[in-house]
C-alpha cells in the first residue's frame, strides 16, 4: 500500500521568523519588568517629576573575619544573627568589591539610629573593611576607600560629612570600626565631621550630650555613647566625658551651626 503524499508546508520566510521572535522576547520582557507600585485606592495620575531615593549617609564597618574571602561568603549567606551584606567590602590589599547596587537596600546597619533616621539601611550605604577588629588597617586599603568615598559622595550627591561608623549608630552594641580607625586621615581628605581651628574651652552651660544628640549619637546608652564618641574622635577607651570632649564638642557643634550654647540635652 502506497502512501499517500501530502504537499510540504511552505518554509517561512527569514524575516518573519525573526518578527515572531522579537515579539515573543517583547512579551517576556514585559511579563518579567515590575509594574509600577500603584495604590488601589487612588487614581493614577502619572508625573515625570521624579528620581529614585537616594541614600544620604556613608557607614563604615569592619568584618571582624579573617580574609576577605571569609567575609564575602557571610555577607552573601549569614552570620549568627541572620542574613547580613553590604554594598562594598574592600579587602586589605586594597581589592574593592560591590554586593549590593547602590540603589538596593544592603543589610548591614541592623536596630540604631542617627539623628532622625531610624531606620539607617534604607538611607545609607554599607562599607566594610577586612580587618579582624585587632589589627591597624593597611594603607592601600585606607587608600581604596578615599578613592571610593570620593566616587559615592560625588555620583549619589551624600554629604561629605556624612559619614559614620558602626558603632556611631549603635553605640553599646556594636564596636567597628574601632579606636584604630583612622578618622584624622578621612578628615584630612575631607570626608566625615572632625573639629577644625583651636579646641577651646566651651562657655558656661554649655550641654554636651545636648552636642552628642546634635552631631546624631543616641542618648540611649551614654556610658557606650562615650565609648564610642572615645573610639572616633581620640583613638581610646573610656566612658567619661573630660574637659578635652567637651572642646571637641564644642567646636563640633560649632561647626553644625550651633553658637555654642547647647543647654537642652535632647531626650535619650
Amino acid at each position: 500500500m502506497h502512501a499517500v503524499s501530502r504537499p510540504h508546508a511552505p518554509h517561512p520566510r527569514p524575516w518573519r521568523v525573526a518578527r515572531l521572535l522579537l515579539i515573543g522576547a517583547t512579551f517576556a520582557l514585559a511579563a518579567c519588568a515590575p509594574a509600577p507600585v500603584r495604590n488601589p485606592i487612588a487614581q493614577w495620575v502619572p508625573s515625570p517629576n521624579f528620581d529614585a531615593r537616594r541614600p544620604v549617609l556613608i557607614v563604615i564597618h569592619f568584618t571582624n573575619e579573617h580574609s576577605a574571602e571569609q567575609a564575602l561568603h557571610t555577607l552573601r549567606t549569614a552570620n549568627s544573627g541572620g542574613p547580613v551584606s553590604s554594598h562594598y567590602l574592600i579587602g586589605n590589599d586594597g581589592h574593592i568589591y560591590q554586593l549590593v547596587a547602590d540603589g538596593e537596600r544592603a543589610w548591614h546597619a541592623g536596630a540604631g539610629r542617627w539623628g532622625t533616621i531610624t531606620d539607617v539601611n534604607s538611607a545609607s550605604i554599607g562599607i566594610e573593611l577586612d580587618n579582624d577588629g585587632d589589627s591597624p588597617f593597611t594603607q592601600v586599603q585606607i587608600d581604596n576607600l578615599l578613592r571610593l568615598l570620593a566616587d559615592l559622595c560625588d555620583r549619589l550627591r551624600i554629604p561629605r560629612t556624612q559619614i559614620i561608623g558602626h558603632e556611631d549608630l549603635a553605640p553599646g552594641r556594636k564596636d567597628d570600626p574601632g579606636p584604630r580607625f583612622p578618622w584624622q586621615q578621612l578628615a584630612q581628605a575631607g570626608f566625615g565631621l572632625w573639629p577644625r581651628g583651636s579646641l577651646v574651652d566651651p562657655p558656661p552651660g554649655f550641654d554636651p550630650w545636648a552636642a552628642l544628640g546634635l552631631i546624631g549619637y543616641p542618648l540611649d546608652n551614654r556610658d557606650a555613647v562615650v565609648r564610642s564618641f572615645h573610639h572616633h574622635f581620640r583613638g581610646m577607651d573610656g566612658d567619661a566625658l573630660d574637659q578635652q570632649d567637651l572642646r571637641i564638642l564644642f567646636n563640633l557643634a560649632q561647626q553644625l551651626g550651633v553658637d555654642g550654647h547647647v543647654t537642652t540635652a535632647p531626650a535619650g
